[in-house]
């Protein structure tokens, strides 16, 4: 295993490694956290809704019922739909289609195409607005009552979603969260679906010329598509150590790499992805598995035979690698993951940095083996052995003798966020998972 080297860090020695100066401020504020990609997405779609209201409100007259339905669903189609599996990998298979001869400003920020999920909240947030608004617009007009009470049951149901999604619940009560999500999302959908039948049928409508029918159909397939796919598959499970359970899988299923599977041993409760790892030549894939909290503690303690697996593989935020001509791979502990099936499948020149704790030890010698033989100059550092590096100066100084154009980072959030901004703040391009899920 290549020894480690020791680069600047609060606990230890320091290497020479000089990180570059900060850009300009003018530059550099674009890179702050609350400036992301993610964001301005949100702030996109804020903006396209609030020049619809102010094009409602032009004439003088207010905006009707039916204009506040329609701007309601169609912000939540937005929000659905950019959340569908094959709508992911079309996202990414767009951005990546820009060739490396392509100036790097432009790639960077095609690279940034994972942030989609700001189209999401910008959505669901808006089209809950619009639901609000349309409210006391039906009971000033006087709706049928039964419309008014379905639609203020939708109204309590939408916020208390948006509220249980805000990140300081998501965070702490992630479970909860995704309870709320999925059953809350199912019963929101079935009272559209009431509403819309109460109301078109007031209007002596034609279901097939209703807008909203046609909507709510989109929504309702988007929806429903992972879950046609629900199966039951056998898995093979090796323990390298109690921290660690790779899961194998030969179900017929040979996944893309970069791509992540989501798995559940109780398909109603709980929902969670992992980045497969194919190998190349060889059928199947396998997942990383480690422990980080009760499901997977429990994953690894009490192994399973088989597991249920719904919709498609999806494309991960390190298939971006395509879009650089070199790029640097930075991982801690079990983010190797994720970073596995692109340094096998080799399609992009990469250098990985690895930060873990005794990895012959915890992952045993067959994955170790593994990586090195694909990626013998990596750098792979013992935790327990040289302590917690300066992951943004380990970071930066593969970056440099690599000539890399992008860092990707695997990692916690925290750490994540830390390298990325760390390295953007200083003119490089640098990308991380933003948990928005």
């Amino acid at each position: 295993m290549t020894a480690p080297v020791r680069v600047s860090d609060a606990s230890g020695p320091s290497l020479d490694v000089q990180l570059p100066p900060l850009t300009p401020w003018f530059r550099r504020v674009f890179k702050h956290p609350l400036l992301m990609h993610y964001n301005r997405l949100i702030a996109l779609v804020w903006a396209a809704n609030l020049a619809a209201l102010w094009y409602g409100l032009a004439d003088g007259d207010g905006i009707g019922a039916q204009s506040l339905s329609y701007a309601a669903l169609a912000n939540f189609t937005l929000a659905v739909v950019v959340r569908q599996q094959y709508v992911i990998n079309a996202f990414f298979w767009l951005a990546t289609r820009a060739p490396v001869t392509w100036p790097l400003r432009i790639r960077w920020t095609l690279a940034k195409v994972y942030h989609f999920g700001g189209l999401h909240v910008g959505g669901t947030t808006s089209g809950t607005l619009w639901f609000l608004a349309l409210l006391p617009v039906l009971m000033h007009t006087g709706a049928p009552g039964e419309v008014i009470a379905v639609s203020c049951a939708l109204g309590v149901l939408l916020a208390t979603m948006i509220t249980t999604a805000l990140p300081w619940f998501r965070s702490r009560f992630h479970d909860h969260f995704e309870k709320v999500h999925r059953f809350g999302g199912w019963s929101v959908l079935l009272l559209f679906w009431a509403q819309t039948v109460l109301v078109v049928t007031d209007r002596d409508d034609s279901p097939a010329s209703a807008p909203e029918v046609w909507l709510l159909g989109l929504v309702t397939f988007s929806v429903a598509l992972p879950w046609l796919r629900l199966r039951k598959v056998p898995i093979v499970i090796d323990r390298p150590s109690s921290h660690v359970a790779l899961t194998h899988f030969d179900h017929g299923v040979t996944p893309f790499a970069g791509s992540s599977t989501a798995i559940s041993r109780k398909p109603l409760v709980e929902w969670h992805s992992f980045a497969n790892v194919p190998a190349p030549g060889r059928t199947g894939f396998r997942l990383t598995i480690s422990r980080a909290g009760d499901w997977t503690g429990s994953f690894i303690d009490d192994a399973p035979s088989h597991v249920w697996v719904k919709g498609i593989t999806t494309a991960g935020v390190a298939n971006i690698e395509t879009l650089f001509t070199k790029v640097v791979y930075v991982a801690t502990g079990s983010g190797i993951g994720p970073c596995l099936p692109h340094l096998l499948a080799q399609k992009v020149p990469a250098r990985l940095v690895w930060a873990t704790r005794a990895p012959r030890r915890t992952y045993g010698d067959a994955l170790v083996d593994e990586i090195l033989a694909v990626q013998p100059d990596a750098l792979v550092w013992d935790t327990s052995e040289h302590g917690k590096p300066d992951m943004v100066a380990l970071a930066y100084a593969a970056y440099r003798d690599f000539g890399a154009e992008a860092v990707i980072c695997i990692s916690n959030k925290k750490l994540t966020w830390r390298v990325v901004h760390g390295l953007e703040r200083r003119g490089i391009p640098a990308y991380g998972a933003i948990w928005d899920s």
